[in-house]
């Protein structure tokens, strides 16, 4: 192996690669970026790279603020109709909720996690046409699980579909990063 040549350009990828590497914390092909501009550039500085990752963070924030509106609704709700059933208004709450939610979604993971440039309204849409497989689902599942939760008397009068929108929540987390990634942001 002595004297034989080494193309510069060889060792140049071998350094970029293992630089490119090094700047994620999953590999995935979405470069960090330190010089950031436009809509939410600070955080999307602040954010790691690793787009599971980022799914993970925008995930959580997301869950809380979904979950955050739909209680709201259920106890908005449940107070201007107490005589409803709760998984009547479980679904009502879903059903107002979730327009306002999936648009704070689609920009979080437009912005931190896909990092796609341009088409708001194809991939608003697309975002919605994910979103809308769980939505008819969370509108069998929610019933169902506040009538699960209702078996335990000792719970708040409003816990049982609250309760129901978390369960809700996980099974629309698992289903929807590869939703968005195939389809609503799909590069």
């Amino acid at each position: 192996m002595v004297g034989v040549p080494i193309p510069l350009k060889s060792i140049a990828v071998a350094l970029t690669d293992s630089k490119e590497q090094q700047d994620t914390l999953i590999p995935d092909g979405a470069p960090p970026e330190p010089n950031a501009h436009g809509p939410f550039a600070a955080m999307r500085r602040v954010l790691p790279s690793g787009e599971v990752l980022r799914f993970l963070m925008v995930g959580g924030f997301n869950t809380a603020f979904s979950l955050g509106l739909y209680s709201g609704c259920v106890i908005l709700f449940g107070r201007m109709s107490p005589h409803m059933a709760k998984p009547i208004i479980a679904d009502i709450a879903s059903i107002v909720s979730q327009p306002i939610c999936i648009t704070v979604a689609f920009l979080c993971y437009k912005h931190f996690v896909f990092r796609t440039k341009g088409n708001y309204l194809k991939e608003w849409l697309r975002c919605f046409a994910v979103y809308s497989v769980s939505i008819v689902a969370g509108l069998a599942i929610l019933p169902a699980a506040t009538k699960f939760f209702l078996i335990f008397k000792s719970l708040p009068p409003n816990a049982p579909p609250i309760l129901a929108g978390l369960v809700n929540s996980v099974i629309i987390a698992c289903y929807s990063y590869f939703g968005h990634k195939k389809f609503s942001f799909k590069r």
